[in-house]
């Protein structure tokens, strides 16, 4: 990547303080997370307050920034109870606030107007009359809506407020519904995907049926064996993060707060790797593989979206996440917790911030006990692994599917 212009933040999502160790560790400039309200993903991937709190100092440690989600569009209840939940975040450490609403954003201004806003993409942002307006309301940054293309974003440097920060996707899941803003959910399972219930019934297979031919099933396929007629591809934009850096976009956004360490990972690690200028693209876009996504498109960025195309609905990876690197123990020796099972005898590869596509063949493996094992094959086990080459606390290992 060409890093004559300032680099934007690299922006990496985290459910669980893991997934942010791993976010700030492989190289994230901020993390955002949600907090216990309004986060608009399912209670599992909210922090608690003193989550928070160890988040922020985590993040500042780091010299990196923090930013609580507060992104459902709100009811009078809560709006009322904004004002502390604010005030709360800021105390806490929090950097901005992520927030939909207007009213929310109103309130928060209100009540904390030392709490940075920035405008969700739920909220739908495409144009630049609107940027304006969300910057006269204070907001320090706004999450363009993902339906703007390219060409519409290289349009906003001069007709955007000066300071304003543009913010966008640039690899995840995709959602069929226009910013996100989906009933079939609610109206299916009961479960709200503005409220962060979301059963992601977009993901699932269809049938068609004639209304006079009951329990007469057809499939409904786009290709030979794909029937996932709703399921959108996941956006990756790492070939053009070029022009969205010339258009003037200042953070480049992850999406993933329900996803695991590993894929937090994986591509945080691809993006920084490339932006860095220490791994050419072709390495990067292999790198992106070894996690589990489904098809990738470039979304809306080029025009029409084509955001199914040959997509079956499935997820597929180059690789097996098999363990974390504690510490080291010896001489070509590590402490591992392992994920997934390994051998002796096994090449695994080295995720590291500090080298793209090194491997190692296992040379050794000794038990909790200091029993000489041939295989590790507990999940959480910790293990003694035999390495050859220099491996560090926070490094994974992953295994090649064959």
């Amino acid at each position: 990547m060409n890093k004559k212009t300032a680099l934007p933040e690299l922006l990496a999502p985290a459910g669980s303080l893991e997934a942010l160790r791993a976010a700030l560790y492989f190289g994230a400039d901020a993390v955002y997370v949600g907090g216990p309200m309004l986060q608009l993903r399912a209670g599992a991937a909210g922090f608690t307050f003193e989550e928070l709190e160890t988040a922020a100092a985590l993040a500042h440690a780091a010299g990196k920034r923090l930013y609580v989600t507060v992104n459902c569009f709100a009811t009078n209840e809560e709006i009322a109870a904004l004002g502390g939940y604010a005030r709360r975040l800021k105390e806490i450490g929090a950097d901005a606030a992520i927030v939909s609403d207007i009213g929310a954003v109103a309130e928060i201004r209100a009540r904390c107007p030392e709490l940075e806003i920035h405008v969700s993409t739920q909220a739908n942002t495409v144009n630049y009359r609107s940027v304006g307006v969300w910057a006269s309301l204070g907001a320090k940054r706004v999450v363009l809506g993902r339906e703007m293309t390219l060409a519409e974003i290289e349009a906003l440097p001069g007709r955007i407020p000066e300071g304003v920060e543009i913010e966008v996707f640039v690899h995840g899941a995709m959602c069929m519904a226009y910013s996100g803003r989906c009933l079939l959910s609610s109206f299916l399972t009961g479960r709200s995907g503005n409220r962060g219930e979301c059963a992601q019934p977009c993901r699932w297979n269809y049938y068609l049926m004639e209304e006079k031919r009951r329990n007469m099933f057809i499939p409904v396929v786009e290709d030979a064996g794909s029937s996932a007629i709703l399921s959108s591809a996941d956006l990756n934009c790492l070939p053009f993060l070029d022009r969205l850096t010339a258009a003037g976009v200042s953070s480049f956004k992850i999406e993933g707060r329900m996803k695991s360490p590993y894929y937090v990972a994986t591509v945080v690690n691809a993006y920084r790797q490339y932006m860095d200028g220490k791994a050419p693209l072709a390495a990067c876009l292999g790198e992106l593989d070894c996690a589990s996504h489904r098809p990738y498109t470039s979304g809306f960025y080029f025009g029409e979206a084509k955001l199914t195309p040959n997509n079956d609905g499935l997820y597929r990876r180059t690789c097996d996440f098999t363990g974390v690197v504690l510490e080291q123990t010896g001489r070509d020796e590590y402490l591992v917790e392992m994920r997934n099972r390994f051998a002796v005898g096994d090449t695994l590869e080295i995720l590291s911030p500090r080298s793209v596509g090194s491997a190692f063949r296992v040379a050794s493996i000794v038990g909790e006990n200091g029993e000489a094992k041939n295989e590790a094959v507990l999940v959480q086990e910790k293990v003694r692994v035999g390495c050859e080459l220099p491996l560090a606390p926070g490094d994974m290992l992953r295994k090649r599917l064959q």
